[in-house]
């Protein structure tokens, strides 16, 4: 009750009571508010950080092989072996002239395979044909390709060449140029994300992942031949794509 226009003990203590109840719900809803606000904040954070594009870039580069191994396959046929082994020895005789005249080392031509086999025919006599392989591994690539070009000359030496025979162009030193593709692949892929992302309004951040793809190496002309009568080609292209995540701000 009130007396004199003051509050007694009691209510004075239900009002103060009242009040710090007021105040303590007060501070609690701004507690709450602040609570959402930066909750709502991280969230929207966390989903800004999320937003990514993924795209693939590309790098090829044209190259020339550093190393040509050229397969020779031969055969010779007798009724006796004997006959046949003094032809084979004769025609290897042959490749290994015609390569010395084109100015390869001895060392250059080895010998990679032989072997022999017979056919009895139904009038009682027998065919011997040994077949023998030599391989030419070689760094000049210009001679390579000289040696190609007359390979003609073998079978008016008697030589017979037979189906696998053929010259193979390689590039060797990929990991030389990996590096410097693998960047080129990675800026591709990045201006495509920055087309995206004008066209959508955004902007392009850092990398989230990347992943790179497998580099092949082909006939930059699409002539990837090598059987008889037709040459690989030393003229590579070499291709590697990249798969690039990348953050939108």
């Amino acid at each position: 009750m009130v007396e004199g226009g003051e509050y007694s003990g009691t209510d004075k203590r239900g009002w103060l009571a009242g009040n710090v109840l007021l105040a303590g719900a007060g501070i609690l809803a701004l507690g709450m508010v602040a609570g959402g606000y930066l909750l709502g904040d991280g969230l929207l954070r966390a989903k800004q950080a999320d937003r990514s594009v993924t795209v693939r870039g590309l790098a090829e580069k044209n190259v020339t092989a550093d190393l040509a191994t050229w397969t020779i396959a031969y055969s010779a046929q007798a009724e006796d072996l004997a006959s046949a082994q003094t032809d084979i020895d004769a025609d290897t005789k042959a490749l290994r002239g015609f390569f010395t005249e084109l100015g390869f080392d001895g060392d250059a031509l080895q010998p990679t395979g032989a072997n022999v086999s017979q056919f009895n025919n139904n009038y009682g006599s027998t065919t011997y044909t040994i077949r023998q392989r030599m391989s030419l591994r070689t760094n000049d690539i210009a001679k390579a390709q000289a040696a190609v070009k007359r390979q003609f000359d073998l079978i008016k030496r008697g030589v017979v060449l037979e189906e696998g025979s053929g010259m193979a162009y390689s590039f060797t030193k990929l990991n030389d140029i990996k590096p410097t593709m693998v960047a080129e692949a990675t800026k591709d892929a990045r201006a495509s994300a920055e087309q995206f992302a004008q066209d959508s309004g955004t902007g392009v951040g850092g990398i989230k992942s990347a992943t790179q793809g497998y580099f092949s190496v082909e006939s930059r002309d699409g002539d990837s031949g090598g059987s008889w009568g037709v040459s690989d080609t030393p003229y590579k292209k070499v291709r590697v794509v990249t798969t690039v995540d990348f953050y939108l701000d």
